[in-house]
């Protein structure tokens, strides 16, 4: 199965899914987004991360930020911060540049190394999407977290694909539907920049209509 354009969804999204489903739907659907120190933090991270010349050399390493991609068989479509060109025997061309070349995404990170694979997956879901468009095969990519100035190197193995593809259907399925999952209280939610839209949780589950109708009345 591949996507549309109009079927198209923010790449980006994956990590808010894997997070919180309901956190995905009330950005994405319900367009709810408050700023909190880490989402501004993390802002600022990536705004160096896409600051662009663009384009950096260094040695047989070509370094691409802000590179747009595309994935219609996940169907999302995003950025990646950077994308490191290593020149090697077997690989991809590269317009304007001769021999072949590896491919290694990296995504910028505001905090720290994360035990759950929020993080992990948005990265693999860039990867896949590099893949498609370049027909190529990309077996490990980099997580770069700034607030301990470490890399993870991530391996992209079949069950982190999977959870992805998983996570990418799950997401088309909700928008879908535009059902927004019911709220549930975790410690994680004290960090989470719409919790204030979130929580308290309402008893049933509403549609993105339906939630906007309760905000209208509450307003009035």
């Amino acid at each position: 199965m591949t996507y549309d354009d109009d079927e198209l969804l923010p790449l980006s999204g994956i990590q808010h899914y894997s997070f919180c489903p309901r956190q995905w739907a009330l950005i994405h659907m319900a367009q709810e987004w408050a700023e909190n120190a880490l989402t501004v933090q993390g802002g600022i991270v990536h705004k160096r991360a896409h600051d662009a010349s663009l384009r950096e050399r260094r040695g047989d390493t070509i370094e691409l930020r802000s590179v747009n991609v595309c994935s219609r068989r996940l169907g999302l479509v995003g950025q990646c911060d950077v994308v490191e060109f290593t020149q090697t025997e077997s690989g991809v061309t590269l317009a304007g540049e001769e021999g072949l070349w590896s491919v290694f995404p990296i995504e910028y990170k505001r905090g720290h190394r994360k035990s759950i694979d929020a993080d992990r997956l948005q990265l693999c879901a860039q990867a896949m999407a590099l893949e498609e468009m370049l027909c190529c095969e990309i077996g490990e990519a980099c997580l770069y977290y700034h607030e301990t100035r470490s890399r993870e190197r991530v391996i992209l193995d079949s069950a982190l694909r999977e959870e992805t593809r998983r996570c990418a259907r799950e997401m088309h399925r909700l928008f879908s539907r535009k059902h927004i999952p019911r709220a549930r209280s975790r410690p994680s939610c004290r960090s989470c920049s719409i919790k204030d839209v979130c929580l308290p949780a309402t008893a049933k589950r509403e549609s993105v209509s339906g939630y906007y109708q309760r905000r209208i009345g509450e307003v009035l």
